[in-house]
């Protein structure tokens, strides 16, 4: 299936982005982020299931004013577009866009170590993570941290109320029973339970 996928006329097509008109290669923006967003979008129009949208050097322990300056703006303008260019195309009710990292940072600057200059550091006790589509309640915000940002207080959920949310919108019942090699069974999720403001 994934040689049929790939050496498919419509995979080798949505490859193609110098089709796409030159207006919306500009709002989507002429930088490597902005023209593997737009990437997506044609992936996911030519039925291709999961889509992984990689913007990687996030790992500001410094520089990060400098970073944020030019990277920050760049990635809120070209998430918006994609998220608005897939409603507008009527692809958005049935995709699911995550923007996340794998954890969240410090609510404080850091000099840690000697640094040159500020940043922030790994942080496991608040994160934020952004969610659209796949009938996603609009223009919400779930949860809040302590005033300064240090730890959950509203609305608590875990990685794996996400993982079970992500699950029910693919269909896929995140407390079914699964058997390891042995018949050992154990749930899929551990906690099956969604973040019910994302359903």
């Amino acid at each position: 299936q994934a040689v049929s996928l790939m050496t498919s006329e419509a995979a080798q097509r949505a490859f193609e982005i110098h089709r796409e008109p030159d207006a919306v290669r500009d709002t989507y923006g002429r930088n490597a982020f902005g023209q593997r967003a737009l990437l997506a979008r044609r992936l996911v129009q030519a039925g291709v299931p999961f889509v992984t949208l990689y913007n990687g050097g996030w790992d500001h322990h410094s520089e990060i004013f400098i970073d944020f300056k030019k990277k920050g703006r760049e990635v809120e303008s070209v998430v918006a577009t994609l998220i608005e260019d897939l409603d507008q195309r009527g692809l958005l009710d049935t995709t699911l866009v995550l923007m996340m990292g794998e954890f969240g940072r410090t609510p404080t600057i850091s000099t840690l170590s000697g640094r040159s200059t500020p940043g922030r550091d790994h942080w496991s006790n608040a994160i934020s993570i952004l969610v659209a589509g796949c009938g996603t309640p609009r223009g919400q915000v779930v949860g809040a941290t302590d005033k300064n940002g240090y730890t959950a207080i509203e609305k608590i959920y875990a990685p794996e109320n996400l993982v079970s949310s992500v699950y029910l919108k693919l269909g896929i019942e995140p407390d079914k029973i699964v058997y390891n090699t042995i018949g050992r069974p154990t749930h899929l999720v551990s906690d099956p339970n969604p973040i019910v403001e994302l359903m």
